[in-house]
C-alpha cells in the first residue's frame, strides 16, 4: 500500500509553524481539528498510524453516532463522517508520524516528531490539543501468574486481529473483565464460530454497558461470572487453560474455589489507561482518578495552551461524547491563539459524596463562553435513586435528580456556568444516593 505524507511546509526558518497542532485523529482529534479549523486557525494532525479514525476503524458493530448524527452507524462510517469533514477543510495531516518531545518556547510550543519520509520533523505551534486516546492494560499490568505462552491479547488486539486481518486469535476463549471492548469480542468471537468458555469479572457488577452485557452476553448464552478471576495462566508454547477463584469482598482470590478452565486463549478487557506519559515533564497537573489532565469547561489544561479531549482526558462510554471534547478542545484552542486568553480567574470544583469524578474539574470565568456547557461524570457506587447538586455561597445553582447510576454508566449534564460568581466561595459538587424511601419532587 502507498504511504502518503503531508507535502505542505509551513516555514518559519527551518521550522514548521501553524496555531493548533492536534495530536491524534482518532474520534476526538478529528472534531478538535475541524473545530479549530472552523475557528479561523491554522492546523496540522499528526496520526502515528496510517490512516486517521482511531480505533473506529476495527469496530465494525453499529451503535455510534446516536447522538451525533441521530444515525446508528458503524465504527468505519461513524469515522469516514469526520474524515470527509477533515478533508474538506485546509487541515494538514501528518501520518506514521511519532511525537518524541514537547516543550515550552516562548509563548507557545516546540514540537519534535519522527516518521519514516522525513526522519525528524519540528513544529512550532501557539497552542497543542492532546487527543491520543488510550492504551489497554496488559497482563503484565495486572500481575496475572504463570507462564507467558502464546495465546494472551488484550481486547483491542483480538479485535484488531479479526476484524481488521482476518485472522482468529483462538477458537476457544476465556475473557478475563467485562469492558465494552471485552463484551463486545465475546460476541464476536461466537459470531465467528468460537465457544466462548465465559466471561469473568472480579468486581461484583460488570464494567460495560448494560446494553453490552445484554446485546453481547445474555442473548447469545455466553456466562458472566461475577467475583472472579483468572488467577493462573497454563501453557508452555500455547495457552492451554487458566485457573479462576472466586474473590472475597476485598478482591483477594479464595484459593478453596480455584478451578481450572480449558481454554486456547485468555482475552483481556481490564481497564484503560489515558496516554499522557509525555506531558509529565510540562507539569500538568493530572486528576488521579480519570489520570488524564485537571481541565476547565474549554478543556484547558493547567499548563496555558494545552488542551486535552476523548479518551486522553478521561475514558467515556460514548464516541459522540469523545467528539463533543474534541470540538469544544479544537474551538477553544484556536481562540487561545488569537486572544492569548480563554478566561481569567479559576475556579476549582469541589466533588463529593459519591461521586467517583466530574470533568471539567475547575471553571474558568469568561466573557464568550456558552450559557451551558456539558459535565461529565460516574458514581462511584450504584444508586437506585440519587442527586446531583452544583452549590455556591449556600445558593443551589444546578440540580438533577437520577432514578439510578452506575459507575459502569458515565452522565452528561448540561450546566449553565454564568450562574457561578467568580468572586464567590469555591463551588461545590455533591452526588447523594438517596435510597428507595426518598420522597418525589
Amino acid at each position: 500500500m502507498k504511504r502518503q505524507y503531508s507535502k505542505r511546509q509551513y516555514k518559519d526558518g527551518q521550522r514548521r509553524c501553524c496555531d493548533v497542532v492536534v495530536i491524534g485523529s482518532g474520534p476526538a482529534g478529528m472534531a478538535a481539528a475541524v473545530s479549530a479549523a472552523d475557528a479561523g486557525a491554522s492546523v496540522c494532525m499528526i496520526e502515528r498510524e496510517e490512516k486517521m479514525g482511531g480505533i473506529l476503524k476495527q469496530c465494525i458493530h453499529d451503535g455510534f453516532g446516536l447522538i451525533r448524527f441521530e444515525e446508528k452507524l458503524t465504527g468505519p462510517e461513524y469515522s469516514w463522517r469526520y474524515q470527509q469533514m477533515v478533508n474538506e477543510r485546509d487541515i494538514d495531516f501528518l501520518n506514521l508520524t511519532f511525537l518524541t518531545k514537547i516543550e515550552r518556547s516562548g509563548k507557545g510550543f516546540s514540537l519534535e516528531f519522527v516518521n519514516p519520509a522525513e526522519a525528524v520533523i519540528s513544529i512550532e505551534a501557539a497552542s497543542v490539543v492532546m487527543a491520543m486516546g488510550c492504551r489497554e492494560r496488559t497482563d503484565r499490568q495486572i500481575f496475572l501468574h504463570g507462564q507467558r505462552p502464546a495465546g494472551i491479547f488484550t481486547a483491542g488486539q483480538a479485535q484488531d486481529f479479526i476484524n481488521l486481518k482476518g485472522f482468529m486469535p483462538g477458537k476457544r476463549p476465556v475473557i478475563l473483565g467485562s469492558g465494552d471492548i471485552g463484551l463486545i469480542m465475546a460476541r464476536r468471537f461466537t459470531l465467528e464460530g468460537a465457544s466462548v468458555r465465559g466471561v469473568y469479572e472480579i468486581a461484583s457488577l460488570p464494567s460495560g454497558l448494560t446494553r453490552n452485557v445484554v446485546q453481547c452476553l445474555e442473548d447469545f448464552d455466553i456466562p458472566l461470572h461475577l467475583n472472579t478471576t483468572v488467577t493462573e495462566v497454563h501453557g508452555r508454547d500455547r495457552v492451554e487453560a487458566v485457573t479462576v477463584c472466586r474473590v472475597d469482598e476485598n478482591r483477594h482470590p479464595l484459593q478453596d474455589t480455584a478451578r481450572r478452565i480449558d481454554c486456547d486463549c485468555l482475552i483481556l478487557s481490564v481497564g484503560l489507561i489515558p496516554e499522557n506519559d509525555i506531558l509529565i515533564p510540562l507539569g500538568i497537573e493530572l486528576d488521579p482518578v480519570t489520570r488524564g489532565p485537571v481541565v476547565d469547561q474549554f478543556m484547558h489544561s493547567s499548563c496555558p495552551g494545552i488542551f486535552s479531549c476523548g479518551n486522553a482526558l478521561h475514558v467515556s462510554d460514548l464516541v459522540d461524547y469523545v467528539s463533543e471534547s474534541g470540538h469544544a478542545a479544537g474551538k477553544a484552542a484556536a481562540e487561545w491563539t488569537k486572544s492569548d486568553l480563554v478566561g481569567s480567574r479559576k475556579l476549582r470544583l469541589s466533588a463529593g459524596g459519591i461521586i467517583q469524578y466530574i470533568v471539567p474539574q475547575s471553571i474558568t470565568e469568561a466573557e464568550h463562553e456558552d450559557s451551558a456547557l456539558p459535565v461529565y461524570f460516574r458514581p462511584s457506587v450504584p444508586a437506585d435513586r440519587a442527586e446531583f447538586l452544583l452549590k455556591q455561597s449556600g445558593r443551589i445553582l444546578y440540580k438533577k435528580r437520577f432514578s439510578y447510576l452506575k459507575p459502569s454508566e458515565m452522565q452528561r449534564l448540561e450546566i449553565d456556568f454564568a450562574r457561578i460568581d467568580p468572586e464567590g466561595e469555591m463551588p461545590v459538587v455533591e452526588l447523594t444516593a438517596l435510597g428507595m424511601e426518598a420522597d418525589d419532587e
